[in-house]
């Protein structure tokens, strides 16, 4: 089992230096004692229940492919992870801002999402829940910083603009015969913000956690709590003494329906993600994979993430687009 840590006793020292120690350790672990009411979060898994079970057309209505910004709906085997198609259908909901004109590069990634008009409360729900959310993850990333030695301002000017992003996905259950996928839900992967916030459905089943020894291990929701985990810009602003970890979604044949939101804080698209210095001087450890290098400027890192995931959004709106999936 995942490691569990209190949000409200991090105001303590000594809980700070266990969040430090598991974050350096396992870099997973379930929040407790966080305030988001629970009625709120009922109300967001069953909204997000009832999109995914409106008729296709009006799912169709909002694909992502109609999206410069990499905004809205993509069908089942609709996203690609490590070049593989995932078994899931999702949505993707970021902060709901006027495009920046003549952008180039990861500022396309600002702009507006696409709502269903056959589901109006999804807009309004999705919006209590960001709400809450974020000032669940700028507390938890202000103690992350004191636990490092820093004050828990330290990364509020990288998020004067915070570039989050937030999906509703659905693993549909898969029947016990052979239909054509692997057992890929979603492929293992690093994320590519600061840190996650995840609310799973009970009982669901799938998740998976690698240990720093290469071991996969399960990560089944737990009541009363989210699961959440380190990204890439956090690594980064350790210089790799906390390292993000991969996790998957394996979905076996004969596995049931998993329905899962994510909430991806990141800061602004603009910002570079300031480092906490070692206090012991030492060299940056961050991870050094060609196949998926770090970038200190996060709208740059999560480019790279989004390009490669869904390329027939580059193909539709960046055809000419350079070094799109580096």
């Amino acid at each position: 089992m995942l490691p569990l840590i209190s949000l409200a006793d991090l105001e303590t020292p000594d809980e700070r230096e266990r969040l430090a120690e598991v974050s350096r350790t396992v870099g997973f672990f379930y929040l407790t004692d966080h305030d988001v009411p629970a009625d709120l979060q009922q109300r967001m898994a069953d909204v997000a229940r009832r999109f995914f079970a409106l008729p296709q057309a009006d799912k169709d209505a909002v694909a992502m492919v109609n999206s410069p910004h990499f905004r809205g709906y993509n069908r089942l085997g609709g996203e690609l992870t490590n070049g593989r198609v995932d078994r899931r259908e999702q949505i993707d909901i970021a902060p709901d801002r006027d495009p920046i004109p003549n952008a180039v590069g990861p500022m396309r990634l600002q702009g507006h999402n696409q709502w269903p008009s056959a589901l109006p409360e999804l807009r309004t729900v999705v919006g209590k829940y960001q709400a809450e959310l974020e000032r669940v993850s700028r507390t938890l990333l202000g103690r992350w910083a004191q636990a490092l030695g820093a004050t828990t301002d330290f990364f509020d000017d990288a998020f004067a603009l915070p570039a989050t992003l937030m999906k509703l996905v659905r693993y549909p259950a898969r029947p016990a015969v052979e239909d054509g996928f692997t057992d890929q839900g979603v492929g293992a992967h690093k994320d590519s913000g600061v840190l996650t916030v995840l609310l799973a459905q009970e009982g669901s089943s799938g998740l998976q956690v690698e240990r720093t020894d290469g071991v996969w291990i399960e990560a089944p929701p737990q009541p009363g709590t989210f699961i959440v985990n380190i990204g890439e810009m956090l690594e980064i602003a350790t210089d790799g003494r906390l390292v993000a970890t991969r996790h998957r979604v394996v979905t076996p044949p004969g596995a049931p329906e998993r329905l899962s939101i994510p909430y991806f804080y990141a800061p602004s698209l603009d910002a570079v993600m300031p480092r906490i210095p070692a206090q012991d001087g030492g060299p940056s450890r961050i991870t050094d994979d060609p196949d998926n290098p770090l970038f200190d400027t996060y709208g740059q890192n999560t480019w790279k993430s989004r390009t490669r995931a869904h390329p027939d959004v580059v193909a539709r709106w960046y055809p000419d687009e350079t070094g799109a999936r580096v």
